[in-house]
């Protein structure tokens, strides 16, 4: 009897697992098609990531809206998207917190100058023509990340 307890809960683990990875994997294919959704700086210099928090941008692609964090300040505003040309608007708004040690406006401006995105593996990259700005890789919520350990 102690056998077939242990049995069934021992499959009842190896499913639920199984359930959880293929969930996962649903959710990574449909991140990786499309700018929609919440998008977080991947750092490139110590500098990226001064102000203590890593920048994040969020898009709504049916309204036309982003809105997000400069990892300084909150920012909002609107894009152009056709194909793959992408343009922030110059409407953009944020908060205006100082931050020691962090070049905001030089983000700020990288943001403005993208024309155009790509997404290559998962990642996005804010371009200007043929040269990347930055990259970007999608948010994964702390449900997720708990379910991928």
């Amino acid at each position: 009897m102690k056998h077939l307890i242990f049995a069934s809960l021992f499959l009842s683990a190896v499913v639920n697992k199984n359930v959880s990875t293929t969930y996962s994997n649903v959710i990574t294919v449909q991140d990786t098609t499309t700018i929609a959704g919440k998008w977080e700086l991947m750092p490139v210099m110590p500098s990226d990531t001064a102000a203590g928090k890593i920048p994040q941008l969020n898009f709504d692609l049916a309204t036309k809206k982003f809105s997000g964090s400069t990892g300084c300040n909150i920012m909002s505003g609107s894009f152009e998207i056709n194909k793959d040309a992408l343009g922030f608007g110059a409407n953009m708004i944020s908060t205006k917190m100082a931050c020691q040690g962090y070049n905001e406006k030089a983000f700020i401006d990288n943001l403005l100058k993208t024309n155009r995105y790509e997404i290559k593996a998962g990642v996005l990259q804010l371009m200007y023509n043929t040269t990347i700005l930055s990259k970007w890789e999608r948010h994964v919520s702390d449900t997720l990340k708990a379910e991928k350990t």
